[in-house]
């Protein structure tokens, strides 16, 4: 069997890019042939189909945001910790140019779009078991600052509040573009939970 022609992760963070940039539907396998230097036919080669393509990149993307979001919530009293969290999703939205928004709010938005078309069940998944895993570590970064006292709330109600709120974050960024708004809402959130002068 000979090597490979191309580098499998680089294919990855550049398709990941155009999904990112235009959706799945949005991204067409020409347009990462070309951007990659990779022939299509190489493409469907490697991954199978774009679908498949766009799991693969996706989960490369979601590895990477949870290692980010797990340092993002590593040190510091839980108010510094819970901006810090809200800091790193608003950047993610808002990087590129223009601002790319939020992959998985734009997945899930696509999901079953039209009849045949949207992404499949597998991507949904995906999708879900992000979210599912962001979830766990805002939870357990709640229940690490109610054992030192810094939160008495319910550590699973409000990383499920939190998670709504960057929801709600992804499509406040894709309608208005303002980026102090969705800090401030941040910065609002926090003092929902943890008071104004706690944590």
């Amino acid at each position: 069997m000979r090597p490979r022609e191309f580098d499998h992760d680089d294919v990855l963070r550049i398709a990941f890019d155009q999904f990112w940039r235009n959706g799945v539907r949005g991204a067409s396998m020409s347009d990462i042939a070309r951007d990659t230097g990779v022939q299509r036919g190489s493409l469907y080669n490697a991954f199978g189909s774009k679908e498949a393509l766009f799991l693969q990149a996706y989960e490369r993307y979601a590895g990477d945001y949870l290692a980010a979001l797990q340092k993002a919530l590593g040190a510091g009293s839980l108010r510094k910790r819970l901006t810090a969290f809200f800091d790193l999703t608003v950047t993610n939205f808002r990087s590129g140019t223009p601002p790319r928004g939020c992959p998985t709010t734009r997945g899930l938005m696509e999901l079953g779009a039209a009849e045949g078309e949207g992404l499949d069940e597998d991507a949904r998944q995906a999708f879900a078991g992000l979210i599912s895993r962001i979830t766990a570590l805002v939870q357990d970064t709640l229940s690490a600052g109610a054992e030192r006292g810094e939160f008495n709330g319910n550590p699973a109600a409000a990383a499920l509040h939190i998670i709504t709120v960057t929801r709600g974050l992804a499509v406040l960024e894709r309608a208005f573009g303002d980026e102090p708004q969705l800090r401030k809402i941040a910065a609002h959130t926090i003092d929902l939970l943890l008071g104004r002068t706690g944590g």
